[in-house]
């Protein structure tokens, strides 16, 4: 079965919806953004998450090329080129909004009108086929440096990277430990929740459990996604994960990162812009503040496999992700 998640987003002759991750799976709420900057403002406001923003980027992108198909040529293009901007600036941190508005704005050279609206649906539907097609490469390479019956315990982790490992290791028979994952819960909700749709023995712990549970010796592995990786083999991803993978490391546990791919565009961790979401999202009460940083940065030492659509890599030596492919 394809869980609700792994379909989550869709094109409709008149906008775009969006299933509400904030109140999943307790409603099934669906909001329907009729442009483009109706798409980045849902982003933002993190109705959708996970890899949910890449697929309403690209759709997102679909709707500029309509708002544009009266536009000649030339300011059609500067149309998309503004809407991928506003697209790409609504979550920095990953860069998986960068691709999805290439993957669209490489297919629209000159067009205008009708033409100009095929092209960029064209460009998002390859696309999505090539997000599933490497995320399902990705869950396999995964699968296989996991043992049966493996216990793996996750942070913030759902969408296609969780479903595809799933699948590729459904005859391993493996167990599933889930982090809640303050403050929105997504490990509670959307990690456990596909991961039951799916058949999986899963269990839910606080945040504050996971350096206890790694310590015990009934944990396999330590298994997230990465919002992105560095060159210098970064992790970078959910806040909380690099306290997890320290503890991971202390307690002679594996971290597995997923990714599909080193980004090229960020030799080190300082090249990457690490989102800090409005303080009130955690804490909103007078003369207290909050803070919030939606990601943090696991050193290379703390990691010892990051796994991409084309295989296992040690941190250290990601550059052979491309030499291989050059």
């Amino acid at each position: 079965m394809t869980p609700v998640l792994a379909d989550s987003v869709r094109l409709t002759d008149d906008g775009v919806e969006i299933l509400d991750r904030r109140v999943f799976p307790a409603q099934r709420v669906w909001v329907r953004c009729g442009g483009v900057e109706d798409v980045a403002k849902a982003i933002e406001d993190m109705v959708t998450q996970s890899s949910g923003p890449y697929f309403a980027a690209l759709w997102g992108m679909v709707l500029a090329a309509r708002e544009a198909s009266s536009l000649g040529p030339e300011e059609a293009r500067a149309h998309l080129e503004r809407a991928g901007a506003r697209l790409i600036d609504t979550r920095r941190t990953n860069n998986h909004l960068r691709k999805a508005v290439h993957a669209v704005l490489s297919h629209v050279d000159g067009q205008a009108g009708d033409a100009l609206v095929a092209a960029a649906l064209e460009g998002a539907r390859a696309g999505d086929e090539r997000y599933r097609s490497r995320s399902a490469a990705l869950g396999r390479h995964t699968a296989e440096l996991l043992p049966d019956k493996a216990t793996v315990l996750t942070h913030c982790w759902a969408d296609l990277y969780l479903v595809e490992l799933v699948r590729a290791a459904a005859d391993k028979e493996l167990a599933f430990i889930c982090t809640e994952t303050r403050p929105y819960l997504q490990g509670a909700r959307l990690t456990a929740e596909t991961l039951a749709e799916m058949g999986a023995d899963t269990t839910v712990i606080t945040d504050g459990m996971g350096a206890a549970v790694l310590s015990s010796g009934k944990v396999d592995a330590l298994v997230t996604a990465a919002d992105r990786v560095t060159m210098d083999g970064h992790v970078i991803n959910k806040i909380g994960t690099l306290g997890l993978a320290v503890a991971a490391n202390a307690f002679g546990v594996p971290f597995h990162a997923m990714v599909q791919a080193p980004d090229r565009l960020a030799p080190t961790a300082a090249d990457v812009p690490i989102e800090y979401r409005d303080g009130t999202e955690i804490l909103d009460r007078p003369g207290i503040r909050g803070l919030y940083p939606a990601f943090d940065i696991t050193p290379p030492r703390f990691v010892t496999t990051v796994v991409t659509d084309r295989g296992p890599f040690d941190p250290l030596l990601l550059a052979d992700y491309y030499r291989e492919v050059s």
